[in-house]
């Protein structure tokens, strides 16, 4: 992305570098070659389940080189917010892995596993083993008042088996259980973003995720350039009905798209497609799959017209390829 002076890449994980144990094409090339042009990089997931060292150990095993100190975590974000928010030495009681606890227990805090009168809050974070008993300790300290700290609220997880249930699915649990609303530690909130970058120090970073209503929506709040790829959560559909607030300034497929220059990834109008907006986004022309959904949704986020009807045998196989016609 030469034509525009990003100082920085911060990375989601999950569906956007890699699928579980699976790296996604290109991923590890497209890292190298940011790091080899100078660019600072920065790995920031909502995933709590692994402490940030275990994560840059799996990166190197997937062939990506990372330290720990470029790895931002939900689990980091919502030990400091905890940190801010209770006097030291407090209780917490924590629904997630052995990490997690280690990350409240870093900040001066006593991570516990059972309910009692003297347990402050409730943090949250995605485990596999995660189960009732688990819920139901916590449930008891929310319902007695206590403050409850979520890492995220991702529904899903992406993995090399596809979309699985996320730490938001398990939140979801407790708020049918409990009545209550979690204060969400992670992305969207722009902390982890913020954090990130100033780490970096970077005055001007790009975003780079998968997932609208996190990775994107953070980098909104955080007022932050973004790339969204569609090698996780977000497709052609949800981007062309995306709110405001999780709308991405450029869009590629995947990683490798940081090989071209930022301009031709920004979403607009594009050459070798022309769009009529009347009632329904009319396609006709010819060109890149990429550039016809930027285009797109450059046309439906001003008009808020999002049906399309592509004419002509390139549109049409074009809107087939993105799964719009």
């Amino acid at each position: 992305m030469s034509d525009l002076p990003y100082d920085a890449l911060l990375f989601d994980l999950d569906g956007t570098v890699y699928h579980g144990s699976r790296v996604i094409d290109g991923a590890a090339d497209t890292v190298a070659a940011v790091r080899k042009q100078g660019t600072a990089v920065r790995f920031v997931t909502n995933n709590a389940s692994k402490a940030p060292s275990a994560v840059a150990r799996h990166l190197q095993d997937l062939g990506i080189p990372a330290e720990t100190e470029e790895i931002h975590t939900s689990a980091q974000a919502a030990a400091a917010l905890l940190r801010d928010r209770l006097p030291s030495g407090a209780k917490v009681l924590v629904v997630g892995t052995g990490s997690l606890g280690d990350e409240i227990a870093a900040v001066g805090l006593e991570p516990v596993r059972t309910a009692s009168d003297d347990v402050s809050a409730v943090v949250q974070g995605h485990s596999p083993d995660t189960g009732w008993a688990d819920l139901a300790e916590a449930s008891i300290v929310i319902r007695a008042g206590g403050l409850w700290v979520a890492t995220n609220t991702d529904t899903t997880l992406p993995t090399e088996r596809g979309l699985l249930p996320g730490n938001g699915s398990m939140v979801g649990a407790l708020r049918i259980a409990t009545g209550s609303e979690p204060v969400v530690a992670g992305k969207p909130q722009p902390l982890l973003f913020e954090t990130a970058a100033r780490s970096a120090g970077a005055e001007r970073p790009l975003v780079v995720g998968d997932r609208l209503d996190t990775d994107i929506a953070g980098a909104v709040a955080a007022e932050l350039d973004s790339l969204c790829v569609l090698t996780g959560v977000a497709t052609a559909a949800t981007l062309l009905t995306a709110v405001p607030a999780e709308r991405p300034t450029h869009l590629g497929a995947d990683l490798t798209a940081l090989a071209q220059p930022a301009h031709e990834l920004r979403v607009g109008k594009r050459p070798g497609w022309e769009i009529a907006e009347h009632g329904v986004l009319t396609v006709r022309g010819e060109g890149d799959r990429l550039d016809l959904l930027r285009a797109l949704c450059d046309a439906a986020w001003r008009t808020g017209v999002t049906q399309v009807r592509a004419e002509g045998d390139a549109a049409v196989a074009a809107a087939a390829g993105l799964g719009l016609a």
